[in-house]
């Protein structure tokens, strides 16, 4: 059996105020157990999560009560067995149910007592308001949510043009608050959003034609869904597969359109684990090979002209293994094992004309933009750099600036791993 990725570039819907930085601990804040309070977490994966990532795997199930951990494994944004072609050929198949019943598997590998798929697509709505399906979330100390379409989600778990919860998502909130861990990878990392949840889009695209709500059958179109989706991650934006497929421009403009301040825009096979979600106690740790980006738009500034779409001081920020960063307070705090980057380096930054790995170009490369970002903070002979984008009428430049606030940090004392409020510019030409 194959489990899909969910994360298909071109036809998947999925998918001046700085940061205060500080090198030492935070405050000690009081443990929320210990006061009375057991509150959940999440561990929001952007997609591409490998069967061998057992950090990440390890600690959903620590979260969930480590060997006697029991996951429910929730796969309805993949498509129902009536529309797999492959339903009956175990190594070919991708559905809800042989996507439940692989994970269900990996998880018992890496060291859960149980994982159960729970018998949830758009083929069986009707099991949202189960009853017999309540009980089995019940029973359960953690949730895992597949990739796929999100929208799936929508259509099987939230009620009407109000969105209410269905029976079992009201079920999977309740333990939640009780101190149960959800996760999800790609579109299950998604579906946590607030409202204007991303449904689909391409950087070039979003940047030249701007967002609109709904969800649309083109690809390429930046679209969002003004209710959004649960709504157990609301101090920002989530997107996902975000430097695989570039999507660092899309998310800029979608907050910018939507009046937000702030994506998480999460990387491949890398969580970014939530505690006390929600509240003013809301954390952020960073588990995983890549990283996750941080986009600030509260000194953001933008305007159509004649040539298009512009924004000025937007940041960015890149947490990777083990950094830390608090929603409430803005703060980013680099792992103890960092230092901050003194560069020495005097190369140029190299050219870059994709900067958001268009789709359409057959030479682009992946994490284009973190690539930029990172060459910019290796060297001591630029304060900006420039990039564009493969996409010309018009084409976008976007500007990287080490302005005041801007740090690096580094594991190996040469390659900057963290970059803290990197200033960011986008405009047409």
């Amino acid at each position: 059996m194959r489990a899909s990725s969910g994360s298909a570039r071109r036809t998947v819907l999925v998918c001046g105020v700085t940061l205060t930085l500080l090198a030492t601990a935070p405050v000690a804040q009081a443990d929320p157990e210990r006061a009375g309070h057991k509150a959940g977490s999440l561990v929001l994966i952007g997609g591409g999560l490998k069967e061998n990532n057992s950090p990440v795997y390890g600690e959903i199930i620590r979260r969930a009560g480590g060997p006697a951990a029991r996951i429910g494994v929730i796969t309805a944004a993949s498509v129902p067995e009536s529309q797999d072609p492959d339903a009956g050929d175990p190594e070919r198949c991708s559905n809800s149910a042989c996507n439940g019943a692989y994970y269900a598997d990996l998880f018992k590998r890496h060291g859960a007592a149980d994982a159960e798929w729970v018998p949830l697509d758009i083929d069986h709505v009707a099991n949202a308001d189960s009853d017999a399906v309540v009980a089995q979330v019940n029973s359960m100390t953690g949730f895992f949510f597949g990739g796929g379409d999100q929208y799936r989600y929508i259509t099987t778990l939230l009620r009407g043009d109000e969105h209410t919860d269905s029976k079992v998502l009201a079920a999977i909130r309740a333990k939640l608050a009780r101190g149960a861990v959800i996760s999800g990878s790609s579109a299950g990392a998604q579906i946590v959003s607030g409202p204007d949840m991303v449904s689909g889009g391409e950087s070039y695209e979003g940047l030249r034609d701007g967002s609109s709500p709904g969800y649309f059958e083109d690809p390429t179109r930046l679209g969002y869904i003004p209710r959004g989706g649960f709504g157990f991650l609301t101090s920002g934006l989530v997107d996902t597969h975000t430097g695989a497929y570039g999507r660092e421009g899309r998310a800029y403009r979608l907050a910018a359109d939507t009046g937000h301040d702030r994506v998480y825009a999460l990387e491949e096979n890398t969580a970014l684990i939530v505690d006390d979600p929600g509240s003013r106690r809301e954390r952020m740790t960073v588990l995983g090979p890549n990283g996750v980006a941080v986009l600030d738009l509260r000194a953001a500034r933008t305007r159509t002209g004649p040539a298009g779409w512009s924004m000025r001081k937007a940041r960015y920020t890149y947490l990777t293994q083990s950094d830390r960063y608090h929603p409430h307070t803005w703060t980013a705090y680099p792992a103890a094992d960092k230092r901050r980057l003194r560069p020495v380096g005097t190369s140029p930054v190299p050219a870059n004309d994709d900067v958001f790995f268009s789709a359409s170009n057959p030479d682009g490369t992946p994490y284009s933009f973190r690539t930029t970002a990172r060459a910019l903070a290796s060297t001591r002979a630029q304060r900006t750099a420039t990039a564009t984008t493969f996409g010309t009428d018009p084409r976008f430049t976007v500007t990287f600036t080490k302005a005041g606030g801007f740090s690096a940090w580094t594991e190996d004392g040469a390659a900057p791993q963290t970059l803290v409020d990197l200033q960011i510019d986008i405009a047409p030409r």
